[in-house]
């Protein structure tokens, strides 16, 4: 029997007639992106090599990042917290909310991930004595051991993740990943819309 896949809105209102699969015909898949500034010749294929080396690399941040943590005895996005507030506290602490923003984390996920590191001795809380209202972290004596004995370890991985990479390259990418951050918030709706739509709701 065969299985009905489910119809793909293209944003277009018009629908392209089935073809029927002709064997001595190779096939050329449809555009993935319609940015021309982006196709190449009127193609996608650099663009799809493009995406699949940003999701390897970005699997591979996120696995030396959790092996930051395994040196330490935490996870991934708690080691994230930490240096963070190595990072941001100054002289008096961080607010969850600008760490939150500094780390690329939800608030309410870096607030469970402060209280654990409390826990655990690492990071010290302490009320706002110009907003009491708010709290600010620090790193406790034991967090500054903790960056202090990892730092090596994050600098030969970062010595090899960034070889052969420039400050200029890094500005770039920095200014690349912004951009990607605030268009994922359109695509995650635009996900959303077509689950929705699929689904019937």
């Amino acid at each position: 029997m065969k299985t009905k896949l489910p119809r793909v809105d293209s944003g277009s209102s018009k629908v392209r007639p089935e073809k029927k699969s002709d064997p001595k015909t190779m096939f050329i898949p449809p555009l993935t992106i319609s940015h021309r500034r982006i196709l190449s010749k009127g193609r996608d294929d650099e663009f799809r090599q493009t995406i699949y080396l940003i999701v390897q690399v970005l699997s591979r941040l996120e696995a030396c990042r959790a092996a930051f943590g395994r040196a330490l005895g935490l996870t991934g996005s708690q080691f994230a917290v930490l240096i963070g507030v190595a990072y941001q506290q100054g002289e008096v602490g961080v607010k969850i909310n600008a760490l939150a923003k500094y780390v690329q984390l939800a608030s309410t996920h870096v607030t469970t991930e402060v209280g654990v590191l409390s826990r655990r001795g690492l990071l010290v809380k302490h009320v706002d004595a110009e907003d009491r209202r708010s709290v600010l972290v620090k790193l406790s004596p034991e967090g500054e051991a903790a960056v202090e004995q990892v730092a090596p370890f994050l600098r030969r991985v970062n010595d090899q993740l960034f070889n052969d990479i420039s400050r200029e390259q890094i500005t770039k990418l920095r200014e690349i990943f912004t951009t990607l951050s605030f268009n994922s918030e359109f695509a995650m709706a635009e996900v959303r819309r077509y689950e929705r739509e699929r689904d019937g709701a």
